[in-house]
């Protein structure tokens, strides 16, 4: 059968932050061949797949050799002879043989880049670009970028506490119009930041490195950046915040050490209130830690009618904690995170319970990352609306941007952006 898995390879490559990572080819009867690397995150939750590393002194720890291992043997076995076009049936079977819930045994990093390479290779025997394959002929839109300006927390030495600051142009029109308009602000960003004090470089995901002297500051600067750069805040460009609020939590309450503060949950919610009221915000990511979906719920009460309140940390790309959440009233939106998921079927799993709840979705590239560019095609054959994939610098952040510009072009007239339509219905109503 020309769809049967004839070959299954894993290999050690490189990430953007010099750390090794796997790569996997799968090679069909018929001649296809797919190819997928696993990223791999800097601010993780507690309740994410796990990466499979060597641990020792080789590499600082970071070495991928069991994992690799993995990919070449029990995995390449358990799969070769199978056929590549059920998904779902090949991550089952990856899932059964690692035992774990969160594959902590053959490793999240071997799992993922092979379930991706899988699907790679199904979509190349078929002849069509990832993005068509996954749509199966249905209407898909082009998605809303999340383009990180300043980058901060576990991506910048935690020289900010909030971890990232990031613009969103959801009346853009099109992803190479708002991907221009991010350029645009991102060179003013940088300009203003020289004119303050020399630039310190950029951050993890490419966006400049911050020196501020409050997160608040940097809101400011920001906003600053839009108008300098030509265009309205809060009309034709809107501030998206990471906050990453797991990573300043300590002892029960959330540390900001930038602004001396130690707050509750409560009080780390009514910060981020402030924030809101005061700057043009469209999305807030994770303002509290990973379990408080009571601070979520307050949250989405105190400001989550027309701002995207996105849950990263807090679902870690599982569609029953996306469930959870819309139950209890805790936010809007879900982060997509194929690597938090383990495997390409279950990070589909919680993009569509979120679909289906009326929540938004955003497919999300890692902190550490390669010239992999799955992930724009898994945002336009998923329909997901948004995507988040870092700044706009660094080749392993471009290629990605750079790749959705080759999928609108290829889809000519029918191309489609996204707009308001990608978030969920109140806050697409707030933005008319």
């Amino acid at each position: 059968m020309s769809t049967s898995i004839t070959a299954v390879r894993g290999r050690q490559i490189w990430d953007s932050r010099g750390r090794p990572t796997v790569e996997t080819e799968v090679t069909l009867a018929g001649g296809g061949v797919g190819r997928a690397c696993a990223p791999a995150g800097a601010s993780r939750g507690a309740h994410e797949a796990v990466d499979l590393r060597d641990g020792g002194a080789r590499f600082g720890g970071f070495g991928v050799d069991g994992a690799v291992a993995a990919v070449n043997g029990e995995i390449a076995r358990l799969l070769n002879g199978r056929d590549v076009r059920d998904q779902a049936a090949l991550d089952q079977a990856l899932r059964e043989a690692d035992g774990t819930a969160t594959f902590a045994r053959l490793g999240a990093n071997a799992t993922v880049s092979v379930s991706l390479a899988l699907l790679h290779a199904a979509a190349s025997q078929a002849g069509l670009p990832l993005w068509a394959y996954l749509a199966q002929g249905r209407p898909v839109r082009m998605p809303v970028p999340e383009v990180q300006i300043f980058g901060g927390g576990a991506h910048a030495g935690r020289r900010t506490d909030v971890q990232d600051f990031m613009v969103m142009a959801p009346r853009a029109g099109s992803v190479r119009r708002a991907l221009e308009i991010s350029a645009d602000v991102y060179r003013a960003a940088g300009e203003l930041m020289a004119a303050r004090a020399p630039l310190a470089g950029v951050a993890d995901e490419g966006g400049w490195w911050p020196m501020f002297d409050s997160n608040e500051d940097a809101l400011q600067v920001l906003t600053r950046s839009i108008e300098k750069a030509g265009y309205r805040p809060g009309e034709e460009v809107f501030i998206s915040l990471d906050v990453a609020a797991n990573e300043l939590l300590c002892d029960g309450r959330y540390r900001l050490g930038l602004d001396g503060a130690e707050l509750s949950s409560a009080e780390m919610v009514e910060t981020v209130a402030n924030w809101v009221r005061r700057y043009p915000i469209l999305s807030v990511e994770d303002p509290v830690a990973q379990d408080d979906f009571d601070g979520m719920t307050l949250a989405t009460t105190r400001f989550g009618e027309a701002v995207q309140l996105i849950g990263d940390d807090l679902l870690v790309t599982n569609a029953e904690r996306v469930r959870r959440a819309a139950a209890a009233g805790a936010g809007n939106a879900v982060l997509v995170k194929v690597n938090q998921a383990g495997t390409v079927t279950a990070a589909k799993a919680a993009l569509d319970a979120a679909k289906d709840l009326g929540w938004a979705a955003i497919v999300s590239a890692r902190s550490g990352e390669t010239e992999d560019v799955s992930i724009a095609h898994l945002a336009v054959g998923w329909d997901a609306g948004q995507i988040k994939v870092g700044s706009f610098t660094r080749s392993e952040r471009m290629a990605k941007w750079n790749e959705l510009l080759r999928i609108e072009e290829a889809m000519g007239d029918d191309a489609r952006f996204a707009g308001a339509s990608a978030f969920a219905p109140t806050v697409a109503a707030a933005l008319g």
